[in-house]
């Protein structure tokens, strides 16, 4: 299996740092938070990762460079137009072709490192097309939001809800396992919230179209590192890990 790492927003939440760098190499401990993310992808057992980068490229590709450090294989895609996230994982179609494949976002910190394992493991068992790592955050109004069925699969989903509209107290957490179907759908789809075209548009069309969308709870603390709140405060949780 391969993986993809979303890696071309601009971060505006993180100016003025990100006027100068990628929000994705912001450090977590002593490493950028990407880093962790393909040490996520790694203990998985996936090796062959695309990049898909756009804003500052040039500095993630100066700093993971072909990913012989890291012990795996680094493809970088360009995303011209930052357009969504379902955007981002178009951008590695050719890259991908065919296979199924796991996403993790690249400011995502996840302090258990087996996550992506449990959620590769948990999709190939349960021959799911598309599954979502899910958690349960304090404040569901900045996430997507699922409205779980029964054996873990998904009813629907709400990007970004108010509190009294959001379905459940599960959020997705932005680590997915895809069949190559998720590439149809987001060609199927229009321009969501935000004028961009949603991921969680995709994934919805496709459980409309009766592909199996499962998800499965992740463990551990989960933080995007999208503002300077959640960057102290997955610093604070690095510092705590075992």
């Amino acid at each position: 299996m391969k993986g993809l790492i979303p890696a071309a927003g601009k971060g505006t939440r993180m100016e003025p740092f990100t006027n100068a760098y990628p929000k994705e190499l912001l450090p977590v401990g002593e490493k950028a938070v990407i880093e962790h993310c393909i040490e996520d992808m790694k203990e998985a057992g996936i090796e062959e990762i695309v990049i898909v980068v756009g804003w500052k490229q040039h500095a993630i590709l100066d700093y993971l460079g072909s990913g012989d450090d890291y012990g795996v294989q680094l493809t970088y895609v360009v995303q011209d137009d930052r357009n969504g996230l379902a955007g981002a994982v178009k951008a590695g179609e050719h890259v991908i072709n065919d296979e199924h494949f796991a996403v993790v976002l690249g400011d995502n910190y996840v302090d258990d490192k087996k996550a992506m394992n449990e959620l590769v493991k948990f999709h190939k068992h349960n021959s799911m097309d598309a599954t979502i790592g899910a958690f349960k955050p304090d404040d569901v109004t900045s996430y997507g939001v699922l409205e779980p069925g029964d054996d873990n699969l998904v009813e629907g989903m709400v990007e970004k809800p108010s509190a009294d509209e959001a379905p459940s107290d599960l959020c997705i957490s932005g680590m997915y396992v895809f069949g190559p179907q998720i590439f149809e759908a987001i060609d199927n789809i229009e321009k969501g919230k935000g004028d961009e075209y949603q991921l969680t548009d995709a994934i919805d069309l496709m459980r409309e179209n009766g592909y199996k969308v499962g998800y499965d709870e992740i463990q551990g603390s989960r933080i995007d590192v999208g503002t300077p709140e959640r960057l102290r405060e997955a610093n604070r949780e690095y510092d705590l890990r075992d």
